[in-house]
């Protein structure tokens, strides 16, 4: 069981819930996220299975697309609709200036990370400080904003916004929460996440996604292998290289190669790496070439 099952998150669960449970529905103990999802928050969570599970770092470093409602005039401790308000005030914003706030947060910015969130600050959660009533000084993050388009408004009598649906498509590491509030300061009015649905990570969409019943479904029914998405799909990116039949037993120990091992050239240019297949059509390292020594190094190894 090798591969990346595309979760649809339901309301309720966390991360660490989902993982959990695909456990008990696949009797499998090698699994593991992608990317934490609040346990309010819906949608995307890619769970790498087996020799996948390689993966998941790799996979956290993909940018993510997220729909997030914006309400403005109100802040909380948590950044989102789950905690204590802090103010409440009428927000008196209008829909050109909001698609201006969206705006001046595209592009590359300097993030200061929730208070409510899993970062460690001298080996504790921020979280955990959180819910003691401590407040510690965070540093900033530097996130990129690669598109931030108003998607749908909510108005109110006068005509100026009461909330707004945004399509966020970001950088790894960014908080939707804090760059909502990031936006309600800019706008003088303050604003809170009231909810996240993350439509995309990496390669996988919410088209794709399956809810854990689905899943547990396509188990009872014998059809799990439907679900579950090869280990190359994550890795399209990396041109695809064959072995020699002779260097074969090299190639399973990891060993450096040079390119007269392979069926084709892997040298020149290409940073990106090269996905290393043996002569039975099986995907078994990940490397990558260094030029100055013109040999190739596994950067993972996926053996069966």
């Amino acid at each position: 069981m090798d591969g990346i099952i595309n979760i649809y998150k339901e309301a309720g669960y966390t991360s660490f819930d989902v993982v959990a449970k695909l456990r008990g529905i696949l009797k499998t103990k090698k699994i593991g996220h992608t990317g934490t999802l609040d346990p309010q928050a819906t949608g995307v969570l890619p769970v790498c299975l087996g020799r996948a599970t390689k993966l998941c770092e790799l996979m956290l470093e993909k940018e993510k697309m997220y729909e997030a409602v914006m309400l403005l005039g109100v802040t909380t401790d948590t950044e989102d609709m789950t905690g204590t308000v802090l103010t409440e005030q009428d927000a008196f914003v209008t829909k050109e200036e909001l698609l201006n706030a969206a705006r001046h947060f595209t592009g590359p910015y300097h993030q200061v990370p929730p208070m409510y969130s899993a970062l460690k600050v001298d080996g504790k959660r921020l979280y955990e400080l959180a819910r003691q009533g401590k407040e510690v000084e965070r540093a900033f993050r530097p996130v990129i904003i690669f598109e931030n388009e108003a998607l749908e408004f909510q108005l109110k009598p006068d005509k100026t916004v009461a909330e707004v649906t945004l399509r966020i498509r970001c950088s790894k590491g960014t908080y939707i929460r804090s760059l909502i509030r990031d936006m309600g300061e800019y706008l003088g009015c303050g604003a809170c996440m009231k909810s996240l649905k993350r439509t995309r990570a990496g390669a996988f969409s919410i088209d794709t996604a399956v809810t854990l019943s689905e899943v547990e479904k396509a188990r009872d029914e014998g059809r799990l292998v439907e679900l579950i998405h090869p280990i190359d799909k994550m890795l399209e990116k990396y041109k695809k290289i064959t072995i020699l039949p002779e260097w074969e037993k090299y190639l399973y120990n990891g060993n450096k190669l040079t390119t007269d091992m392979l069926v084709e050239n892997a040298g020149g240019t290409d940073r990106e790496g090269f996905r290393i297949y043996d002569t039975k059509d099986r995907l078994i390292g990940l490397y990558r070439y260094h030029a100055e020594e013109k040999i190739l190094k596994a950067d993972k190894m996926f053996l069966p």
